[in-house]
């Protein structure tokens, strides 16, 4: 890779945080009665990465989701804590590129109580440097604002960035604002839609990162 990289953007869910079950049952209890009975992770995992609003505008095909959205909400808070752990290796990768001096930065589609309140739960805050969440922005990924904004904030040149996710918006927002994307292989949509939405590298491990940054002892 011709330019050093400085800079690793994490988007939230999916990626760093395993909240695919707790997102699928949250919104299977605030659809309840409005979508089909067989309503299940095929017919969500699709969309997952997409702001909540256009999800559940999609699933129950209201315009007007409010109500729908605090449901999710209070269900979603009740078993956070309960149901939210770190993907495997994600706490290792994170610390040694921030010990090894590489900015960190937070990318999602996620409001900011819960976005803090998973990172925090997990300990991650401690290495993240910039967190842009839905309620930081005017257009979300796969805009490429969110982005910019936290290649700005830290000071990153776009050739220097890296954005790590699991979803096609994380892909397309990354390559949108010139930074380099990072599809993970634990995707639920499956790495090939990773690939083929322009992602430049696939993780299998979390610690494939190293390799990409150069840095020392890829399963030590």
């Amino acid at each position: 890779m011709t330019n050093k990289i400085t800079t690793v953007l994490f988007d939230l869910d999916g990626t760093i945080l395993d909240t695919n079950e707790l997102i699928i049952r949250s919104f299977q209890h605030c659809l309840k009665g409005i979508v089909a009975d067989d309503f299940g992770p095929e017919h969500i995992i699709p969309s997952m990465g997409q702001p909540l609003v256009s999800q559940l505008r999609l699933f129950s095909g209201q315009d007007d989701v409010t109500k729908l959205v605090d449901g999710y909400r209070a269900f979603n808070l009740k078993l956070h804590d309960e149901l939210v752990r770190p993907f495997p290796g994600v706490r290792e990768v994170m610390e040694q590129l921030d010990q090894a001096g590489f900015d960190l930065g937070v990318v999602t589609t996620k409001m900011r109580l819960t976005t803090d309140r998973g990172l925090k739960l997990t300990g991650l805050d401690q290495y993240v440097k910039t967190i842009v969440t839905i309620d930081d922005v005017t257009h979300a990924k796969p805009h490429p604002e969110p982005v910019v904004k936290a290649m700005r904030q830290l000071g990153a040149l776009p050739e220097q960035t890296l954005m790590v996710g699991d979803s096609v918006v994380d892909i397309e927002s990354a390559a949108a604002a010139g930074a380099i994307p990072v599809g993970v292989s634990w995707s639920l949509k499956g790495e090939q839609l990773l690939r083929e939405s322009g992602a430049r590298h696939i993780l299998h491990d979390m610690r494939d990162l190293f390799d990409i940054v150069r840095i020392g002892a890829k399963h030590a």
